[in-house]
């Protein structure tokens, strides 16, 4: 894996922008959920969310709502997808199955690691799963289908 302090690979960037600000600063959903890149290489990608008060689906347990769940393991998943490749392009997720298995406990932020396990020529395949503290406890996993815009 990459140094801890500068979690992406030299090289990845698009256009001018590094891939850490490709997908927290321009991706509004993102800035708006305040995910941060936690690491980047090739076909794996890691990122976090934090506990918000104003992330919350129901303010009688303070448990994180499932939709800000969902946000993280798409675009975690769409972090994966461009870094299985050689250089960063548009992509559009095709498909997206999550399987919760559980809230996220109560007043927790999330983790979310996922991995490009295959891909062809025009759609890319990638599995995730989302924990608060335990990874061995997932609140959440989705295997996706993302459609790569391979046009130059």
């Amino acid at each position: 894996m990459a140094d801890p302090s500068d979690p992406v690979p030299p090289g990845m960037t698009y256009g001018d922008a590094p891939i850490q600000m490709r997908m927290t600063q321009f991706a509004p959903h993102a800035q708006a959920l305040g995910m941060t890149l936690v690491s980047v290489e090739k076909g794996r990608g890691v990122m976090t969310t934090p506990w918000r008060e104003d992330l919350v689906g129901d303010p009688e347990t303070g448990v994180i709502a499932s939709g800000v769940v969902t946000a993280l393991l798409d675009h975690t998943c769409g972090l994966a997808i461009n870094a299985a490749g050689d250089t960063l392009m548009p992509i559009a997720t095709l498909d997206l199955r999550i399987d919760y298995m559980r809230p996220a406990k109560p007043r927790a932020g999330l983790t979310c690691e996922a991995h490009a396990y295959r891909m062809t020529r025009s759609i890319g395949f990638v599995r995730a799963e989302a924990w608060d503290e335990d990874r061995s406890d997932p609140v959440a996993t989705a295997q996706a289908a993302f459609m790569l815009n391979t046009r130059s």
